[in-house]
């Protein structure tokens, strides 16, 4: 499934850091920035989730939530928060269920060997549950200062 701006975001319920659950249903009426990481600690996903973190301060000023979505546990994401100090949510894909909705869950090729991987995606989704950006195979530096202009923009 392929989504496009203006298509209404699909609803999850997803484990997070520090126990408990997700759902975008409880976001409703703040913009939510939604990126999708293939690992914890790793490192584009460390730099990615630090420059996120960096901007978090910009983010809540412009009432956005922002949550992580990788296939990794929730006791990784507790470990991977915890050493980086991350501020916002991570939620726990085990299943890849959101990852397959949102269309991340794709073949990748590394030294000529192809697998099934997590594409480096972010959506911004605004207070009525509406995708009003999307970041497909997302490079790393400038990223975050570009979603949260657009963030920013949603007002």
């Amino acid at each position: 499934m392929s989504l496009k701006v203006g298509d209404k975001a699909p609803d999850f319920t997803l484990p997070k850091d520090g126990g408990g659950k997700i759902a975008l249903k409880d976001l409703k009426g703040k913009a939510v920035v939604l990126y999708f990481y293939p690992k914890d600690d790793t490192s584009g996903c460390t730099a990615e989730a630090c420059a996120f973190r960096d901007a978090f301060p910009d983010f809540s000023k412009v009432k956005a939530a922002i949550v992580g979505i990788s296939r990794d546990s929730v006791k990784s994401h507790d470990k991977f928060k915890a050493k980086h100090e991350l501020p916002f949510t991570l939620a726990s894909d085990e299943d890849g269920k959101v990852c397959e909705a949102c269309g991340t869950w794709v073949e990748k090729s590394m030294y000529g060997r192809k697998y099934m991987g997590i594409e480096r995606a972010t959506f911004l989704i605004d207070g009525k549950g509406v995708i009003r950006g999307i970041w497909r195979k997302v490079k790393v530096p400038g990223h975050a200062e570009e979603v949260l202009r657009d963030a920013a923009a949603l007002k």
